[in-house]
């Protein structure tokens, strides 16, 4: 995985912000990269200051210097890039202020709390020309990858419909989000729309080539009821805990549709405040075949038996993507079963070698603006809302990037 190094063999000099469990745990996997150093640390909170610095200086490298105020990191001569792992509505304000001082930034996933906020990103790009990552780690999981290879040979025909989701029981987290200082509770308490998107949608995204030579149009979407969380929240917290006596605004499942402009359609579902098990729900189907992530099956027309599901698995290692090939033999480390360390190294690598960022800022713009077009959406009763072209055309002539040997 170290195909690269650019700049002379230089490394990358690297801020971070945010170091709640998510920011701490991408933190561990970049301090072993050799090509990179841990420059300045930033958190709100001192503990986790504290926690990141031992993480840095146990493997042996030099103390970060440490600041509860981002711009102070973003201000320093010696960092280079940030990743930003903070709260959901800082992502943009902070990513914006990086690209303005010429930072390259990489940013965790999110949705967006406006649509304002989505332009606000696309300016400072095309303004600086700084680059901007979203660091949607599902797009490099084992089987999107696979699927991406299959789809760009043709096993499943011209792609017509893509489905994906956000399925977790979030149950616990969200119901002692103030106990453990997580965001998550405030959005859950205040939006109601698809609030975490971009898992189900990235993979999707590349799949139908959003943003490089098609784009999303349109979506309607649709919430249930609110019940999940606060039955949790009086069976295991007591009656008298303050969730167990809130209405969350979130509907327990929140199903969101979208038209592209190649005439295919997605279907996207967040789904974690009721009893169930993890998944992505994902699901790829076209004129020649499908596949579906719940069962791991597929049917392919002219291999599978009539009208039978076949197991992927046979077909995950006949289409192997290469990079996860290489990945495999060089060994998979990192957690989320190694996509996060593929994801990091490929924002590392663009930058390093300057090459195009593989998830850029317009993919980041159009993917979290979902969450406010949802929110939208279901306050007009489900009405169809359009998608903003956050490229202003471009997408009609974009090809697809291909930094640090990733396809997309």
């Amino acid at each position: 995985m170290n195909r690269m190094i650019g700049r002379g063999g230089q490394s990358l000099r690297l801020g971070f912000i945010g170091l709640g469990k998510r920011g701490k745990s991408l933190l561990e996997l970049l301090v072993e990269m050799p090509d990179v150093e841990i420059a300045a640390i930033s958190d709100l909170y001192e503990d986790r200051l504290e926690e990141a610095a031992r993480v840095v200086t146990d493997m042996g490298r030099p103390a970060p210097a440490s600041c509860s105020d981002y711009r102070e990191v973003i201000g320093r001569e010696d960092v280079e890039a940030v990743i930003i792992a903070s709260s959901w509505t800082s992502h943009s304000e902070i990513a914006i202020a990086a690209m303005q001082v010429g930072k390259a930034v990489a940013s965790e996933v999110g949705g967006a709390a406006s649509l304002e906020e989505c332009w606000q990103l696309v300016r400072a790009y095309e303004a600086t020309g700084t680059p901007c990552m979203l660091l949607e780690n599902c797009c490099y999981g084992r089987e999107e990858m696979a699927l991406l290879h299959m789809v760009r040979q043709g096993v499943f025909g011209e792609l017509i419909h893509c489905q994906g989701a956000y399925g977790h029981d979030l149950r616990d987290e969200v119901a002692k989000g103030m106990e453990n200082r997580h965001y998550r509770i405030h959005n859950y308490l205040h939006r109601n729309g698809d609030v975490y998107p971009t898992h189900g949608l990235g993979p999707a995204a590349k799949l139908l080539n959003i943003n490089r030579g098609n784009r999303m149009t349109k979506l309607s979407s649709m919430a249930t009821k609110s019940r999940g969380v606060r039955d949790w929240a009086r069976r295991h917290l007591g009656e008298d805990h303050p969730v167990a006596r809130t209405d969350m605004a979130l509907g327990d499942v929140v199903t969101t549709m979208i038209q592209c402009a190649n005439g295919e359609t997605i279907l996207l579902t967040h789904d974690t405040s009721l009893p169930r098990p993890y998944s992505r729900g994902g699901r790829v189907q076209g004129t020649r075949g499908i596949w579906m992530e719940d069962g791991g099956v597929i049917h392919l027309e002219g291999r599978s038996p009539l009208h039978e599901w076949e197991p992927f698995a046979h077909y995950l290692q006949e289409y192997e993507h290469p990079l996860w090939a290489e990945y495999m033999q060089d060994g998979v480390r990192g957690g989320h079963g190694g996509m996060d360390y593929l994801c990091l190294r490929a924002f590392v690598e663009s930058v390093l070698q300057e090459r195009e960022m593989p998830i850029d800022v317009y993919d980041m713009a159009s993917w979290m603006a979902v969450t406010a077009l949802s929110e939208q959406s279901i306050e007009l009763g489900s009405a169809a809302v359009a998608i903003p072209d956050f490229t202003n055309g471009k997408w009609m002539y974009r090809e697809a990037a291909e930094p640090a040997g990733i396809s997309f």
